[in-house]
């Protein structure tokens, strides 16, 4: 998981890097003088909207970055730890904000890692040309209470995060708001929905799992024994038996990568089963970021490949940095919540036979042990309960061949307004613009719809709905290695 789209291990997902580079390191406050006013409006109110922004209580500038447009800010706000007890303590959370007019309305997006720190726009933000918040989830650094007493790290907490922003911000916000993200960010616009139904016109979650039940996972099993074509399979296959077949000779090369790089493996235990988690990660992570026709970059004869082509596709596809120390620091927070309420897939690989010694290792091996860990059941299944028999304005897209999808959520007889479609041949980055056309329209005039800046010709008929914002090649590019956290661990 890994580094596939290359040495991008200490990522994060949708939209943008996760590092704060360029970031100053103090805050200013409301009572700094404002900045130089950029071109973007702010309709109805003489005041700047820096200053509108900073006199929230709890939020402090960390820097305003120049988009032109646009006013794009880097924030703090101040989050009790503790929701259900405010007096517990305070830390502060990153978000982000791209202006562009209370006059518009504003797309919530949450990636489920960090936040980036660079301006860009997700899909739906593009789609009803709206302001975008972008939040940093609960405990993912810079955003971690100190001390950090990870008991308060569960997904209602971090929806009552986001139910704060909302709260404080609607005030200068005050049209539709819709809130959207994929992967884990899909799920956590899931989840705030689930606990805060009435804050939201909207909900569009990308590819995102649902895994009811954890300790049944056959549905992974079924999906990579038919996705692409066997050719495809087979290759993937003999390529992750090799890798296992030719752990002793791998292994010393391991062995001097991490020398070199200055990798350790306290937290897995040692360099073994480190490899070994990278090798089983190698045929999900490419369905997860690869397309069909990246098979021909496959080698077409494993066994007769050399020891430096198994590690290259290995490396290129799950990373081999993914399970040493520096590799899984940052991703801490998500497997312990992957361990404690989100639930993990457990994959067989039957056509390993016995190769494997540790099976697919789970969340608690890329923990540090220091952090308790306990599994919270029937979370889950009240999410895929309430999703299935009320959502409501919500839209689900999916990729095809996508491991992520073989459990997703699902609409019941309770549903209205809401759908779920799947791009075909699609991965882990399918968007809305990838639909078939029909489903292109119905979803993005679904989404100007709940935005409330449906134009009358697409009210009259769906197929017109098309995006209100051009393209802007720097605020729209794609990068799925920053989008939706790479590999297979980290949806």
């Amino acid at each position: 998981m890994r580094k596939a789209l290359r040495g991008l291990m200490s990522l994060a997902v949708l939209i943008g890097t996760v590092s704060a580079t360029g970031v100053s390191a103090g805050a200013a406050t409301a009572a700094e003088p404002a900045a130089v006013r950029p071109a973007a409006s702010d309709s109805g109110t003489s005041t700047d909207i820096k200053d509108r922004i900073l006199a929230i209580p709890g939020m402090s500038l960390i820097e305003e970055k120049p988009y032109a447009g646009y006013r794009y800010f880097v924030l703090n706000y101040t989050q009790p730890v503790d929701h259900r007890h405010p007096s517990k303590g305070t830390f502060q959370q990153r978000i982000t904000l791209l202006h562009k007019d209370t006059s518009r309305p504003t797309v919530f997006f949450t990636g489920g890692y960090n936040v980036s720190t660079s301006p860009s726009r997700s899909e739906p933000t593009r789609i009803v040309d709206g302001n975008q918040v972008s939040l940093e989830y609960r405990f993912f650094t810079p955003s971690r209470p100190s001390p950090a007493d990870w008991s308060k790290l569960d997904i209602q907490q971090a929806a009552s995060d986001q139910h704060r922003v909302f709260t404080a911000l609607k005030k200068i916000y005050s049209k539709n708001w819709l809130t959207t993200g994929g992967s884990k960010g899909g799920m956590t616009a899931t989840y705030y929905e689930r606990y805060y139904p009435k804050d939201m016109d909207g909900v569009v979650a990308y590819v995102a799992p649902n895994d009811v039940v954890n300790k049944e996972d056959s549905a992974y099993d079924r999906f990579l024994g038919h996705v692409g074509t066997k050719e495809c399979r087979d290759k993937l296959n003999g390529v992750q038996r090799e890798a296992l077949v030719r752990r002793k000779p791998l292994e010393k090369k391991y062995a001097q990568y991490a020398a070199d790089n200055g990798y350790t493996f306290s937290t897995v235990g040692t360099l073994d089963k480190a490899y070994e988690a990278v090798v089983m990660d190698y045929i999900w992570a490419f369905w997860q970021y690869s397309l069909l026709a990246d098979c021909d970059s496959i080698p077409a004869d494993a066994k007769t490949a050399t020891d430096q082509a198994i590690w290259d596709s290995v490396d290129s596809i799950s990373g081999f940095s993914a399970y040493a120390d520096q590799g899984l620091e940052g991703y801490t927070p998500y497997y312990y919540q992957a361990g404690t309420q989100l639930g993990s897939p457990d994959i067989k690989q039957p056509w390993l036979g016995k190769l494997s010694r540790y099976g697919y290792q789970p969340p608690r091996t890329f923990v540090p042990r220091s952090i308790p860990m306990k599994e919270r059941t029937g979370v889950m299944r009240d999410i895929d309960n309430w999703v299935t028999h009320h959502a409501d304005h919500m839209l689900y897209v999916y990729g095809q061949n996508d491991p992520w999808g073989a459990e997703r959520f699902r609409l019941g007889a309770g549903a209205r307004d809401s759908y779920v479609f799947t791009q075909p041949g699609g991965n882990h980055g399918s968007n809305v613009a990838g639909l078939v056309p029909a489903e292109n329209a119905t979803a993005t005039a679904a989404i100007l719809r709940w935005a409330g800046v449906a134009p009358a010709a697409v009210q009259a008929d769906p197929a017109k709905a098309k995006p209100l914002a051009k393209y802007d090649a720097v605020l729209d590019k794609r990068d799925l290695a920053t989008e939706h956290r790479l590999g297979h661990r980290h949806p």
